[in-house]
Order: C-alpha cells, then structure tokens, then sequence
C-alpha cells in the first residue's frame, strides 16, 4: 500500500446535465492507471488524501481531472460503497453528484483518460467498471450504501 493513500478512501463524481428531457452522465475512459484501462469510469474517480474530506477530495480531483470548478454546497453525496477486491484490498468509496459547474469539462490529465462523453444515465457503455456501474444504479434507485465484492466471503 502507497503511503499516501492511507484513508483507503476514494471519491467518484456523477456529472450530469439535462438533455432533452433526458439525464444524462459525462463518463471517462481510463488509460495507463493500472486499473481497469480501456474501461469507462465516473467523469472523476480518485483517492482521498491524509486530512482531506471526501468533499474536498472531489473539488480537487474535479478540477485535476476535468478543469472545471465545482463549489462544495453543490456536491450531492449519492451512494457510499464498502468494496473489496481481491483477496485484501478494502475501499470505501464515497458518490457525490454534481449538476451545476464552472468551466467546460475537459481532459485534465491524458495520460490517465482516453476520452470523455455524455451518455444517458439509463443507456451505459458495457465495459464500464462494475461498482461504478452499481453505484450509478444506487443513484437512480435512491440506494445510499450498498457493499460490492463481499458475497460469499466468511466472517472471521
């Protein structure tokens, strides 16, 4: 485990806007992380740092990620997710969504995403990760904490 990442927290963004009558959802495509590449995540997904509020932590991945601006008070928290993967690495990653911004949304960082693009919220990409899949659902369903990875696990 890195050093800095000792809260084993992360936050993810659910960016959305209406268009024609229709939610829609700015999704990215990872690359070069070493975690699901090729795959499409949530416009924004990153690690709370030592001392820093999963708010604070998805301001500043925000506008690392996608160079807009997005104030506190309008983070939405949507779904918390106690996830598990593999044999030993445990996360809890926090939800907010935002419908309100600063800025265009653009590629902060090209050597980790490959593209970025609105899809409607109930029409996703296949090869999306899975707990952003889930965590996209608990949105729609109104589910504030679902756990992923744990089925069939013993209690020690």
């Amino acid at each position: 485990m890195k050093e800095r990442y000792r809260t084993l927290s992360a936050v993810m963004l659910l960016l959305t806007k209406e268009e024609n009558g229709k939610e829609q959802i700015l999704l990215q495509k990872r690359k070069n992380t070493g975690y699901m590449d090729g795959h499409w995540d949530c416009s924004v997904s990153g690690h709370v740092e030592y001392m820093e509020s999963m708010k604070m932590a998805m301001q500043r991945e925000t506008k690392e990620e996608l160079c807009i601006d997005i104030d506190i008070q309008d983070l939405e928290f949507v779904s918390l997710i106690h996830k598990i993967n593999g044999v030993d690495t445990i996360y809890y990653n926090g939800y907010f969504k935002a419908s309100k911004w600063k800025g265009e949304p653009r590629i902060g960082e090209p050597n980790k995403n490959e593209e970025i693009k609105w899809f409607d919220i109930h029409n996703l990409p296949e090869n999306l990760v899975d707990d952003r899949k889930e965590a996209i659902k608990n949105y729609v369903q109104k589910i504030p904490y679902s756990e992923f990875g744990w089925n069939g696990r013993k209690q020690r």
